[in-house]
């Protein structure tokens, strides 16, 4: 009988047998795989392709840290939806990244400038106006050499001060006068009340000298005219003539023959 069997037997039998036997067998074992047999070590390298995924099948949590890189993303594949509360750091924020169009209107506060961040070279074109000068900001330390004498009238409140000298020879010659005038730096809007006191001597309208007789006093609307030294039995004056919003005359008598009659003072006259 086994020497039946083996007239029978050829190559071509052989093969189709073992064959028919691994296909029957192949089956048998991929249909009776248990569940969770197949691990990484069980699958060639490049197996798993992208068309194998189903869709959504990689989560975040499937990720690993850093995973993701720049290259890794498509074009505005990050939108602000993405980005978290706060992600956005200032050491994340590239040179030159923010421009003056990504800026909002009203963002930038005077809070957010430091001191001294706005030099002078940062300023437009008559970006400074009237409104925004403070009050007494502008001193005279502050104009031009080339802007010459300011013009107008004394303010209100405001006193001008100044001094005044008359005399000369009267030697033979009893009694004798002299005349002198002094205006004002500035014009007042009218005509001041004068005033002339002896050495030592105030008033209501005239308080005093002060600071050395450097700083005579003057009520508003008052004209006071301090003497502060003369030679004997000299006399001092307005000259009603020349008083009015411009300056003041003075009229100076001496009763007594001097080389050298004289009489001094200072002046104040305060705008009303």
């Amino acid at each position: 009988m086994i020497s039946s069997l083996r007239k029978r037997l050829s190559y071509s039998n052989v093969i189709a047998s073992m064959a028919l036997f691994i296909a029957l067998g192949g089956a048998a074992v991929a249909a009776g795989l248990p569940k969770n047999s197949v691990g990484p070590k069980q699958l060639k390298k490049g197996a798993v392709t992208s068309k194998a995924l189903a869709r959504n099948a990689v989560t975040s949590g499937k990720l690993a840290a850093g995973a993701v890189g720049p290259g890794k993303l498509g074009a505005n594949a990050v939108g602000p939806g993405n980005i978290g509360n706060g992600a956005v750091t200032s050491a994340k924020i590239g040179a030159g990244a923010v421009i003056a169009s990504s800026i909002k209107n009203g963002v930038i506060t005077t809070n957010k400038l430091q001191n001294g961040a706005v030099t002078s070279g940062k300023l437009g074109a008559n970006a400074v106006g009237t409104t925004n000068l403070a009050n007494d900001s502008v001193t005279a330390a502050k104009l031009a050499p080339e802007i010459g004498p300011l013009l107008g009238t004394l303010k209100s409140n405001q006193t001008l001060r100044g001094v005044f000298n008359l005399g000369g020879s009267s030697a033979g010659v009893t009694p004798v006068s002299f005349r002198a005038a002094e205006s004002f730096q500035f014009p007042l809007l009218n005509t001041p009340t004068p005033n002339v006191l002896q050495p030592a001597t105030t008033s209501p309208a005239c308080a005093g000298l002060g600071n050395g007789n450097a700083s005579p006093l003057a009520a508003a609307g008052q004209l006071c005219i301090y003497i502060t030294g003369a030679t004997p039995e000299a006399e001092l004056s307005i000259d009603t003539g020349s008083n009015n919003r411009l300056g003041f005359g003075l009229l100076a008598k001496f009763k007594k023959a001097e080389d050298d009659n004289f009489v001094r003072g200072v002046w104040a006259v305060t705008a009303p």
